[in-house]
């Protein structure tokens, strides 16, 4: 039972950081820029496409990583220029029909560029295997480098938001974004920025998550509903909230769906706890979401709006 806790322990701070880094943009696009782009998730297919792509043609996971960077920082700011800003100025309602076209758009783009059928990127051999972690127990390395470099990039930008101006812009624009504009701040370069970054964001989890699993058009809807929970949880606009709730949410679900039907079974036969667990693990981040918010209704570190 240690063993096993200890494996979905790992897995549940895997998937956590994965949501960070998808969650980590979606953040600042709501929170600065005030736009709800439910074609997030699409940005994390995009990353994961685009390194399928490139390592395919350079025969290197690394060079594909490489290149698909600058990928991303250009799709990010496309997709900035051409559908998200001429939607500023209008509702939320417009923004989400919006984003929603461009859900579809993008999918059915990536079905005729692609075609229908999943892709697979090779591992890179460096990080292929297992290593032991306790007693019998091994954990693959891939999935270990996933959560370093996760790490790596939430303390990178930790040191942007706090310790640079472009941090300190970000942050003042989510806080009171009129201000900074009216303090002679470059507003569309700054929203330009931020959606670059949360696009690179996105597409580097859609890229290095792609060696463990299937590359195919539905990857990004599957993330995105988890990816706004989080966001909610952590409080709008906050990277601090994004990593917190992005590692709760993930290890409540992990952890939910493979010991909530052991724990039944102390009270229930076998058959049942199985199908009750199956059917409330689903449910444990949103009853999660909904103790966070009765507690505190601007998320973990969300300010409130008067």
């Amino acid at each position: 039972m240690t063993n096993l806790f200890i494996l979905q322990l790992l897995n549940g701070v895997q998937l956590g950081i994965l949501l960070f880094l998808i969650a980590a943009g979606l953040t600042l696009v709501f929170g600065i820029m005030d736009v709800i782009n439910l074609a997030h998730g699409v940005l994390y297919m995009i990353g994961a496409y685009l390194i399928a792509t490139f390592a395919a043609l350079t025969g290197s996971f690394w060079l594909g990583l490489l290149l698909m960077l600058p990928a991303a920082v250009a799709v990010g700011y496309v997709v900035e220029r051409v559908v998200i800003r001429p939607l500023y100025s209008r509702s939320h309602l417009d923004q989400v029909l919006a984003t929603f076209g461009l859900v579809m758009i993008v999918n059915e783009g990536v079905k005729i560029l692609w075609g229908t059928s999943p892709l697979s990127v090779p591992m890179p051999d460096i990080l292929s295997g297992s290593i032991p972690l306790i007693g019998p127990l091994q954990y693959p390395v891939y999935r270990l480098a996933i959560i370093a470099s996760g790490l790596a990039v939430a303390a990178g930008l930790y040191v942007v938001v706090n310790h640079t101006r472009v941090g300190m812009l970000l942050r003042a624009g989510a806080t009171n974004r009129e201000m900074v504009s009216a303090l002679g701040v470059d507003i569309g370069k700054l929203f330009s920025t931020v959606f670059a970054l949360g696009a690179v964001l996105a597409c580097f989890a859609g890229a290095i998550v792609a060696p463990i699993l299937s590359v195919d058009t539905g990857m990004g809807e599957s993330v995105l509903i988890l990816t706004f929970v989080v966001v909610v949880i952590g409080g709008i606009g906050s990277i601090r909230g994004a990593f917190l709730g992005a590692i709760l949410v993930a290890l409540v679900d992990t952890l939910g769906r493979t010991f909530g039907p052991i724990l039944l079974r102390a009270v229930m036969d076998p058959a049942a706890a199985g199908q009750t667990g199956r059917t409330l693990a689903p449910m444990l981040v949103y009853i999660l979401m909904a103790a966070i918010l009765f507690a505190r209704p601007a998320g973990l570190f969300g300010r409130r709006t008067t």
